[in-house]
């Protein structure tokens, strides 16, 4: 949701205008030296929405550098100051933070918190619960993590493309009530990102709908939702890519992958894949890069979210044997 925070003249918007997304704008007066204005993500999906919808007449930044992990973000005194003078920031609440506190504490424009928009679910899906499904969690350990931030939901909404729509949408209306002399070409723009994702969503539905097997061993918990295309995930680790397997965990997914004819176990750029090769070695299966597209990378530098989108789907259909 976006959330009002102190600024200088408000402006009123209708609830038709917003589309059930209930915000108030203020006028900041944080244009750039050439007279754009400024939108400041949270990390790499939400910019690249952000700049898709607000086009080249609006000056989008992500806080998440190429090759950042955006879990362990801490903001430079001039980011934070990027934050403060914005005119619109996208984030997601409980996924960084130093972004949270930086819009609580210093921003003066309008800031829409992703997460509500989006609708996160929780981390079970058709009976799953996530103590399961979290390898090295104890539900001790669960019930505390539960207790902080997004609690028991999944922040890595984006990897559903229709989720990610929605978001486009939201980020139209901020910039409608924010600069409404440009409405059509955000509503525009909106619209044909909304097309280009549903367009995605429908590649992904029939190129995993007739596959051999439908479990995924991945490096850590960031894959949640492609449940809507029957993709069952076992991680090595949970939410946090930095958390510890027990050897009790591996053992239980060395005989995973050996009971279900896993070929793949799949690890990430953003993180070491160490943990990802043992097992793999272990078992004598091959490993690859399922990418979260949490952030950029210097060997992901020419992608998008959609080639990379793309590129995940081409390799779960080779991991999972799909037709």
């Amino acid at each position: 949701m976006v959330r009002p925070l102190a600024a200088a003249a408000l402006l009123t918007v209708t609830a038709a205008a917003l589309s059930g997304c209930a915000f108030t704008a203020f006028s900041n007066s944080s244009a750039t030296d050439d007279g754009r204005l400024t939108v400041v993500a949270g990390l790499y999906p939400l910019q690249w929405v952000a700049q898709e919808v607000a086009g080249s007449g609006v000056h989008v930044e992500d806080l998440t550098h190429p090759g950042q992990e955006p879990h362990d973000l801490e903001l430079s005194p001039k980011e934070t100051g990027d934050v403060a003078a914005a005119d619109l920031v996208v984030y997601e609440k409980g996924l960084q933070a130093a972004v949270d506190q930086a819009v609580d504490q210093t921003a003066g424009g309008t800031s829409l918190d992703v997460g509500p928009v989006a609708g996160l679910e929780p981390l079970d899906h058709g009976g799953h619960d996530d103590v399961s499904h979290h390898p090295g969690v104890t539900a001790d350990e669960e019930a505390e993590e539960s207790a902080k931030d997004l609690g028991d939901l999944d922040p890595h909404f984006w990897q559903d493309p229709l989720k990610l729509a929605k978001v486009g949408d939201a980020v139209a209306d901020a910039l409608v009530s924010i600069d409404p002399a440009h409405a059509a070409a955000y509503r525009d723009n909106a619209n044909a990102l909304r097309g280009r994702l549903e367009r995605l969503d429908h590649e992904y539905a029939t190129g995993l709908a007739d596959c051999d097997r439908d479990v995924i061993v991945v490096s850590h918990n960031a894959f949640g939702y492609l449940w809507r295309y029957g993709i069952d995930v076992e991680p090595i680790a949970g939410l946090s890519p930095d958390a510890e397997p027990t050897p009790a965990d591996l053992g239980r997914l060395q005989q995973l992958i050996r009971r279900d004819g896993v070929t793949t176990v799949f690890g990430e750029r953003l993180v070491s894949a160490s943990l990802a090769r043992t097992l793999a070695d272990d078992t004598g299966v091959t490993t690859a890069v399922l990418d979260p597209i949490e952030g950029l990378t210097d060997a992901t530098s020419d992608d998008d979210y959609l080639s990379l989108m793309r590129a995940n789907l081409a390799a779960l259909e080779k991991a999972n044997g799909c037709r």
